[in-house]
C-alpha cells in the first residue's frame, strides 16, 4: 500500500484531492493529528515518510516543503506555480506530447499544470508542434473560470455576496497582463513570445472555457477549421481524458451556447473548433478543479505509482 501525504489539504485543491483518494484501498493517506498541525517536526516526518507527497500550498510554502525532504525515495507532485518551468521537474500534462506520459511515469518531481495553462496548451501545443501555427504567432487567449479557482478568499467573497446588490457576473482580472501561468504557457507550447492572456472569473463555482482565436491569414500555410480539428483529433486519438471534436460547421453544442460547466466533476477536457475560411476559434472546456487541478494531480499520481491512469477518476 502506497503512502501519500497531502501537504496543504485544507485548501480547495487539497480537499478535492483528499476526497478523490480517501476511499481508495491501494493508498494510505498520512495525516497530521489536529493537535500537531503547527508542529514542523510532524510535517517533516510525513514529508519524508510518504511514497508520494502532493503539495497544495502557496509557492513559497511549496519551496519550503521541498527543502524539508531529504529522503531520496520520496516523489513529489507540486500543485503550486513554483516548479512548473523549473529544471529537474517534469510538467504534469501527460497529453502534451508523445513522450510526456512516460516522463511523468518515471519522475520523482512533477509540477501540476495551472488550470488556464492546461486549456491553452491542450488547444495550442499540438498545432505549434505540427507546424500549423508558427511559434511566433501573436496568440491572444481568454479564459473564463469559476470562482473556485481563486481559492478560499474568493469563494467566500462570492458565496457571501448579496444578490440584491446585483450579480457579480463576469469580471476580467490580472489586468497588468503578468498572470503567473504565462511562463508555463509560453515554454511548454514552444512559443517565441508569451500570449496576451485575459482571465475572467464568472459567478459560478467551477468549470471553465479557454478560448484561442486564430486569424488564418497570419498562418504560414493555407489551412482551415477542418484541418485544425484534424490535427487536434489525431494528436488526442486514444487519450482517456482529452478529446477533440471533429469540425462540423453547422452543428454547435448546447443549442449554440458553450457551457463552461458541462465537464464538472470529471477529469475530462473537451476541445472544439469553430470558424470559417478566415478565422478559427479553438475552445477547451473542463473543470478547473478536475483536469485543471485535483483531477490532474490524481492522474499524475496514478502514473507515478504504476496504477491505471484513470483510477479514482471519471
Amino acid at each position: 500500500m502506497h503512502k501519500v501525504f497531502i501537504d496543504g489539504q485544507q485548501g480547495t485543491t487539497g480537499l478535492q484531492i483528499h476526497q478523490r483518494l480517501a476511499a481508495r484501498g491501494d493508498l494510505q493517506l498520512l495525516e497530521i493529528p489536529q493537535e500537531h498541525r503547527k508542529d514542523p517536526e510532524a510535517r517533516r516526518e510525513n514529508l519524508n515518510t510518504a511514497d508520494v507527497v502532493i503539495l497544495c500550498l502557496p509557492d513559497a510554502a511549496a519551496l519550503e516543503s521541498v527543502a524539508l525532504i531529504d529522503n531520496p525515495a520520496v516523489a513529489v507532485i507540486d500543485a503550486s506555480t513554483a516548479h512548473r518551468v523549473a529544471d529537474g521537474w517534469i510538467y504534469g500534462l501527460p497529453e502534451l506530447g508523445p513522450a510526456q506520459r512516460e516522463a511523468v511515469r518515471g519522475a520523482k518531481r512533477v509540477a501540476n499544470p495551472g488550470c488556464h495553462a492546461t486549456g491553452f496548451l491542450c488547444a495550442v501545443a499540438p498545432l505549434v508542434a505540427a507546424g500549423v501555427v508558427p511559434a511566433d504567432y501573436p496568440f491572444c487567449v481568454t479564459s473564463l473560470t469559476g470562482y473556485s479557482g481563486g481559492g478560499r478568499q474568493m469563494i467566500e467573497s462570492y458565496q457571501a455576496h448579496d444578490d440584491a446588490a446585483g450579480p457579480l457576473a463576469c469580471r476580467p482580472y490580472a489586468l497588468g497582463l503578468h498572470h503567473k501561468h504565462l511562463p508555463e504557457m509560453q515554454i511548454h507550447a514552444g512559443l517565441t513570445h508569451a500570449p496576451l492572456f485575459e482571465p475572467v472569473v464568472g459567478d459560478f463555482y467551477a468549470g471553465m472555457i479557454v478560448s484561442v482565436p486564430l486569424h488564418l491569414r497570419l498562418l504560414p500555410h493555407k489551412t482551415g477549421p477542418a484541418e485544425v480539428a484534424r490535427v487536434l483529433g489525431e494528436h488526442y486519438a486514444g487519450q482517456r481524458f482529452v478529446s477533440a471534436a471533429p469540425y462540423r460547421p453547422d452543428v454547435f453544442p448546447d443549442e449554440g451556447f458553450l457551457s463552461p460547466t458541462a465537464c464538472n466533476d470529471t477529469n475530462q477536457l473537451d476541445l472544439f473548433v469553430f470558424g470559417h475560411e478566415e478565422q478559427v476559434l479553438v475552445c477547451a472546456r473542463f473543470d478547473n478543479l478536475g483536469k485543471g487541478a485535483s483531477g490532474a494531480a490524481v492522474q499524475n499520481l496514478n502514473l507515478m505509482l504504476g496504477a491505471d491512469e484513470a483510477t479514482g477518476l471519471i
